[in-house]
């Protein structure tokens, strides 16, 4: 990886994602959490985040990490074993524009920038590469997953990708649940990226998080989105807040509920905590 070069740009049938160069990471304490909606939600944005990621990545911590957008957080309202996961991460970043927007209106927290899982991704590979820390690739279907990791690679010559599996469709075994822990601690991997969808992925990442002695990332669409197969939305949609039309329109009868129902159940939240007080 070159790390003299001042921007990154993605070029691929998603939208281009450009990222500035930050400054060297340096080591970080745990990120202060709030309750929002009752789930624990990091008070970070996007440099903090990815400090506190490579530091604990540096040493192989057991860690779990998620990217909340309002889906998930409208979930966990009402799945009360999807809370109690999200609740055990060590970091739930601000990936959804309405996320931010409420933990700076009620929290002040003066987050700047929304915590995007894609661009997360990106920033948390070429650290890993800059510090030769080994990344696993978990979910996907076989080709989503073959594509990930070439273009992955190509972006970022130096990323050592460790192993990379495709899970079966279907709930894993006991043994099969083991097998990926070995493979995971076999391979030296210090972060694992896990793309299997909301909820999904959460409630893996929770149920492995004391049998991998990694890092891991709910990434979700971010492997879509760089495997080429998902157009991610322009960036003035994701600024706008607008993400999640631009793909219900490309999606609409897989996103149609997340997003319509989801959406107008987070308005409800909000207006009830700001009139009443819950």
């Amino acid at each position: 990886m070159s790390t003299s070069n001042p921007s990154l740009s993605w070029e691929s049938n998603a939208a281009d994602i450009v990222i500035e160069q930050a400054a060297p990471l340096r080591a970080a304490p745990p990120l202060e959490m709030a309750d929002l909606f009752g789930v624990k939600v990091s008070l970070a944005g996007p440099d903090e985040v990815v400090g506190a990621i490579m530091h604990l990545a540096e040493r192989r911590a057991s860690a779990i990490v998620d990217f909340m957008g309002v889906h998930g957080l409208t979930t966990a309202r009402s799945d009360a074993q999807f809370r109690s996961a999200l609740n055990q991460f060590d970091i739930v970043a601000c990936d959804g524009q309405p996320v931010r927007w409420a933990l700076n209106w009620y929290f002040g927290a003066g987050i700047n920038r929304r915590v995007y899982g894609p661009d997360t991704t990106l920033r948390v590979c070429e650290e890993a590469a800059r510090r030769g820390l080994g990344v696993y690739l978990y979910g996907g279907k076989p080709e989503v997953l073959a594509a990930l990791e070439r273009n992955l690679v190509a972006r970022i010559p130096e990323l050592n990708v460790v192993g990379a599996e495709s899970p079966p469709f279907r709930p894993l075994t006991d043994e099969e649940h083991a097998a990926v822990d070995c493979h995971v601690a076999d391979s030296g991997a210090a972060i694992v990226l896990i793309g299997l969808g909301c909820p999904k992925q959460e409630l893996f990442a929770a149920a492995h998080r004391d049998g991998m002695p990694a890092v891991q990332l709910c990434v979700g669409a971010a492997f879509d989105f760089h495997a080429g197969v998902l157009k991610m939305a322009p960036a003035w949609m994701q600024h706008a807040g607008l993400e999640w039309f631009f793909r219900l329109c490309c999606e609409p009868r897989r996103l149609w509920k997340r997003y319509l129902v989801g959406n107008t159940k987070f308005i409800a939240m909000c207006l009830r905590r700001t009139l009443l007080g819950g």
